[in-house]
């Protein structure tokens, strides 16, 4: 079994209003010296298989057909093998 672990990420040309909101909520706050935010992503979940190129094929799979939109994002993915015995699965 493997964790796959995926950050989703807006491509840097495309608008982040998100973003833009939460760096204007940290500059009322005295934040002044922040710059760029930028509002991602983050997904894990378990793929269960013993077989490394196969979990890899399934979550590119994944995330290129529902974990992201291939107009305006991109993503990246790790892999880690896991041993359920080790932690329960939730």
């Amino acid at each position: 079994m493997f964790k796959a672990t995926v950050i989703v990420k807006r491509r840097p040309k495309i608008l982040d209003p998100q973003g833009k909101a939460v760096e204007q909520g940290a500059k009322l706050l005295g934040f002044n010296n922040v710059k760029n935010t930028r509002i991602g992503k983050f997904i894990e979940f378990f793929v269960d298989t013993d077989d490394k190129s196969q979990a890899e094929k399934e979550v590119k799979e994944y995330s290129e057909k529902l974990l992201s939109n291939p107009i305006m994002e991109d993503f990246e993915f790790t892999l880690s093998e896991w041993n359920p015995s080790d932690k329960e699965v939730k």
